[in-house]
């Protein structure tokens, strides 16, 4: 069997019983791909650590940052793991190849008056204005990823009770809140759009907006609003989080409402409090 026949054996293993993300999975597709590329298709039960090594080395070569290298690095280790439970081969050749250490860096985020300047920036004398303030207005009352963003669908949402089904990293669910103005926001855009169709954010065609439509939606506000900082609509969920903690919300709360596995995920926005309160000790203390 060929290494890309393993490959697609492997995909659909972590599609069906490891019940990963489509954003996951093209990721993971893309990674071993570029794999196979270099390797130009080598038996799995020739490939050693050395070939592992000079991959990475090449990736390094051609200026990789560090977090797609161990993006990649991942999802390499995920396949020869599974090669190895399959007993396809009889050891696992990345097993001994280091993990380069990433530098942690705190995310972008806004502050609470500069978020509700980008938040109503949008002209919503237009159709295509208001679905841009629901859109905003949802990604900072939920805090939600864009992928889960794209993939709302009209009864997924309930604006009587304020609340919304997400469908998360690794197809789990939770409920996300919605606020008056975001509830507002997308009853407003659905009863003008006037399309019928499941998907609640819709492009000119009248199909389901992706990611890379947020994003540009995303920059065309940031870009409006003069905001300098580099933010993505990822940084409106970091905005999210952090306003939430910064005005006293529970670190258990929060981690619930982003959807986070682990605690130590959502640890980082207390660091973005303490952050903001040694700047404001700085300006304000008279001896700082």
């Amino acid at each position: 069997m060929t290494l890309e026949r393993f490959t697609e054996k492997f995909l659909n293993y972590i599609r069906i019983e490891k019940n990963y993300s489509d954003h996951t999975l093209r990721n993971y597709k893309a990674d071993l791909d570029e794999l196979l590329s270099f390797l130009e298709l080598k038996d799995p039960k020739k490939i050693g650590h050395l070939d592992l090594r000079r991959f990475l080395a090449e990736l390094r070569h051609r200026g990789c940052a560090k977090r797609t290298v161990v993006r990649k690095l991942s999802a390499i280790r995920s396949f020869f793991r599974f090669l190895l439970r399959e007993k396809y081969i009889e050891k696992d050749p990345s097993q001994s190849i280091f993990t380069p250490k990433i530098d942690k860096t705190l995310p972008e985020f806004l502050g609470m008056e500069e978020m509700i300047k980008l938040i109503t920036s949008p002209d919503t004398s237009k159709v295509m204005g208001l679905r841009d303030r629901a859109i905003l207005e949802v990604l900072y009352s939920t805090g939600m990823r864009v992928s889960e963003l794209v993939g709302l669908n009209t009864d997924d949402i309930d604006l009587i009770s304020g609340s919304v089904k997400v469908r998360g990293k690794g197809k789990r669910e939770r409920i996300a809140l919605l606020g008056k103005e975001s509830q507002k926001a997308i009853r407003t855009y659905l009863e003008k759009r006037g399309a019928e169709n499941k998907a609640i954010f819709l492009n000119k065609n009248q199909t389901r907006l992706t990611d890379r439509s947020v994003r540009r939606i995303v920059d065309k506000y940031v870009i409006k609003c003069s905001i300098d900082n580099k933010i993505s609509p990822h940084s409106v969920r970091h905005s999210f989080a952090t306003h939430l903690l910064n005005n006293g919300a529970d670190l258990r709360s929060v981690q619930e409402l982003l959807g986070h596995k682990n605690l130590s995920t959502t640890q980082i926005y207390t660091h973005l409090g303490s952050k903001r309160i040694k700047q404001m000790y700085s300006k304000a203390h008279p001896r700082a």
